[in-house]
């Protein structure tokens, strides 16, 4: 595909599609097929959000500060808890 200079350097300076196209006197489809061309994300918000997502619905780069804890890690956390509560009301009532 031949890519049109005036359309490229329009993207790269940040312009959405349907102002290029308007500006330009094309249509938004081409802009949208240069886009593509250059391997550049698509200029809407949303558009640029979904792209982003990875197909089993996770974001891309999302790192969670505190990793979820396991089925045993939050058994043994319970007991722990118990095991305390149980400790400091004996420890009042004597």
């Amino acid at each position: 595909m031949k890519v049109r200079a005036d359309i490229a350097n329009l993207i790269r300076e940040g312009h959405t599609d349907e102002h290029i196209a308007h500006r330009l006197g094309c249509h938004r489809n081409t802009v949208s097929r240069v886009r593509h061309a250059l391997r550049l994300p698509p200029s809407d918000p949303i558009k640029r959000l979904l792209a982003e997502e990875l197909p089993i619905g996770r974001v891309r780069d999302y790192r969670p500060e505190r990793m979820p804890t396991s089925p045993a890690q939050a058994a043994e956390n319970r007991a722990r808890l118990l095991a305390a509560l149980r400790g400091d009301a004996e420890n009042e009532a004597a």
